[in-house]
């Protein structure tokens, strides 16, 4: 992770610094976006056809299986586009604010050192806050499309059709609902977010303390990739029911609150439906965040060492 408190040797990069690795951190969480959205996409597409049509497969194994023998191999990757959009708008600014959070927070206790793993797990969970009013209307989007070709079956919620365009879905919520539309499940999304993102980042750097025995000069991509699964991992072990109840809400366009959601889908279903389809989430979510992390700190040694041989940087 990004150092925003390293000492400085020249006046001018205490004022510039935060801003130079805000745009290291923004750029680099794209790009790491993109490689995890990709790794991550066809187990994310079972997670959600099972959350969405919750009496239409048996397990993960029988969803993976109908929709390859329905769709082939492209019906997983249903979705590709918003879902990429998605991710870098939701990680570029996720690692973006988390540097900043990351930066506040440290002053604020007076560590000017490196950040402990209480710090990086605060800053994630206030970074989340940011990155969550990018990431639900283009999530929004990703899970009409993933499940549109259930729709012809039957099932316990009411969906309206769509054509299966991104920017045919978008023009017909904002046609129906207004701008607000796209933001239809925001509070379970921030929900979902700001606590799993306290884990998310307090796992990583916890695994990859123990792992590197706090040396920050051992950067072994290994080491970072087993450090991001874990983090992933925390994130949704921590907060799947809640990311359940959002992908109803934002598929069904339903405008009940979280609660009444939440202890619907108990009432007709049973309390375990609430996890229907975590096992897709932790198979899915495990390489594709060691890709992440391994892709991220890689970009941003790699743009570190060019803004310092630019004389952007001096540390």
């Amino acid at each position: 992770m990004v150092n925003y408190l390293c000492t400085v040797n020249r006046p001018s990069d205490e004022e510039n610094r935060p801003f130079i690795l805000g745009v290291i951190d923004f750029t680099a969480g794209s790009i790491a976006a993109v490689v995890n959205a990709m790794v991550g996409l066809p187990l994310d597409t079972i997670k959600v056809k099972m959350q969405t049509f919750p009496l239409l497969y048996g397990g993960a194994w029988s969803c993976f299986k109908d929709t390859v023998r329905k769709y082939g191999v492209k019906g997983l990757y249903a979705g590709a586009v918003p879902c990429i959009v998605a991710e870098v708008s939701e990680k570029s600014v996720l690692f973006c604010a988390h540097g900043y959070c990351q930066y506040a927070i440290c002053r604020i206790s007076g560590n000017t050192e490196e950040p402990t793993v209480l710090e990086n797990s605060l800053a994630g969970f206030c970074a989340a806050l940011f990155s969550s009013f990018t990431l639900c209307p283009t999530e929004m989007i990703k899970c009409k499309l993933q499940a549109l070709r259930d729709l012809g079956h039957p099932t316990d919620i009411l969906i309206v059709f769509f054509d299966r365009k991104p920017y045919k879905i978008t023009k017909d919520i904002i046609a129906t609902h207004g701008i607000r539309g796209l933001f239809n499940g925001l509070t379970p999304t921030m929900m979902r977010e700001m606590p799993g993102y306290f884990f998310y980042f307090g796992g990583y750097q916890m695994t990859k303390s123990f792992l590197t025995n706090n040396d920050p000069n051992d950067k072994a991509s290994w080491k970072t990739a087993v450090a991001g699964g874990v983090g992933g991992v925390a994130l949704w072990a921590s907060i799947y029911p809640v990311d359940l109840v959002k992908t109803r809400i934002q598929i069904s366009e339903t405008t009940d609150s979280m609660r009444y959601v939440m202890m619907m889908i108990i009432k007709n279903e049973g309390f375990f439906a609430l996890y229907r389809g975590v096992w897709p989430s932790i198979f899915r979510t495990f390489p594709a965040t060691a890709a992440l992390f391994v892709v991220y700190e890689n970009s941003v040694e790699y743009m570190i060492k060019a803004a310092e041989s630019l004389g952007l940087l001096s540390c």
